[in-house]
């Protein structure tokens, strides 16, 4: 039985959202502080965690970047903070989906569904990647350059691995977007993935300005060049 997370203040929710969640199949533990959510983070193992930004005694980012010092599993940012900055910090910092209020039942539960899958996927898949001397050690989430470790963000490190799981595919900013985070266009848009690609770029390529590793398709999009065949 997977194991859902629900930190959140507003009762009404927490009973509706419970009910749905428990409906499904699935487990459910519910905090309505940081400190509440910290405690139970210690001493339990979650599959999924769904996360509100404004909390009694603190922010949902600050508890995101907790979670992620030591732990991959989903995240998905449940919030009233609609502004495209606030997305774009939620998915950087660490979230795999961000949904903000009001939402639809019926939406929220299919990307709750198909997060958990994709985990699942997530788990059983290689544990390492390889190519161009890049090296993703997929289970503890961390990325080498010729042995050297780089600093991604979460954000980062998802463009990066879509990426090399795809070698010699191009991949349009719509189907990156679809991949990775669920998000309509309308709150993520194709500047901020361009965004993610020209930062990733400073970090893996030997000369970001000519980049060899993430290549651009003229009007298509982006693809890895796995000029070592290595995937």
């Amino acid at each position: 039985m997977k194991h859902i997370f629900f930190v959140e203040d507003n009762l009404s929710l927490i009973n509706g959202l419970s009910f749905a969640i428990k409906k499904q199949g699935y487990k459910i533990d519910v905090a309505r502080t940081i400190f509440e959510a910290e405690v139970l983070l210690a001493n339990n193992k979650y599959d999924l965690v769904i996360l509100d930004v404004s909390l009694p005694d603190g922010c949902g980012y600050d508890l995101c970047e907790k979670i992620r010092k030591t732990s991959k599993v989903p995240i998905i940012f449940l919030t009233a903070a609609d502004e495209e900055t606030d997305i774009i910090m939620g998915l950087d910092i660490g979230g795999d989906d961000y949904i903000t209020k009001p939402f639809k039942l019926a939406v929220f539960m299919s990307k709750t569904n198909a997060l958990l899958r994709r985990s699942c996927n997530f788990i059983q898949a290689d544990t390492e990647l390889n190519s161009n001397g890049i090296n993703v050690q997929l289970l503890k989430g961390e990325v080498y350059k010729n042995g050297e470790q780089l600093d991604l963000t979460t954000s980062e490190y998802k463009v990066l691995c879509l990426f090399m799981e795809n070698p010699h595919i191009v991949l349009s900013p719509e189907q990156i977007l679809s991949k990775l985070w669920d998000c309509n266009e309308n709150y993520i848009d194709k500047n901020t993935i361009t965004v993610y690609i020209r930062r990733l770029r400073t970090k893996i390529e030997d000369n970001p300005s000519e980049p060899q590793k993430i290549v651009t398709v003229r009007r298509m999009g982006y693809k890895w060049n796995a000029v070592d065949g290595g995937v």
